[in-house]
């Protein structure tokens, strides 16, 4: 069994800064590719930024410049350091990771996700 869990999530004021953090926990070999998502009420999940096992990132246009995604292999962990944040980025956040188990099965799995409020 493979577990992801999202912590750092909470209420900002606009302009504030905010760093989330993804554990994942359980039969890895490896972790691939890592990423954030994002959903706002009445909207579609949306991703954030991923990045990939050799450090590789990408971001959505709407954050890029504000938000820096990173990974430590060592503790597999990554995180989403966001800054100037707006109220448009207020939603609930969920980590997504592409993962190899021992038995060398490779599956999709989300953790729980997290609310991020940006509001003064």
């Amino acid at each position: 069994q493979v577990q992801l869990v999202e912590s750092g999530g909470g209420l900002v004021q606009p302009g504030g800064s905010l760093r989330l953090s993804c554990a994942a926990s359980g039969s890895i070999f490896r972790i691939n590719t890592m990423a954030w998502y994002r959903q706002a009420p009445g909207k579609q999940r949306e991703l954030v930024a991923s990045i990939g096992s050799g450090g590789s990132t990408n971001y959505a246009d709407s954050v890029k410049g504000r938000f820096t995604i990173s990974r430590d292999n060592a503790k597999n962990t990554m995180y989403l350091q966001m800054n100037s944040l707006k109220p448009e980025d207020t939603a609930v956040y969920y980590c997504n990771a592409i993962i190899s188990d021992w038995g060398r099965r490779i599956g999709g799995y989300w953790g729980q996700g997290i609310q991020v409020t940006v509001s003064s």
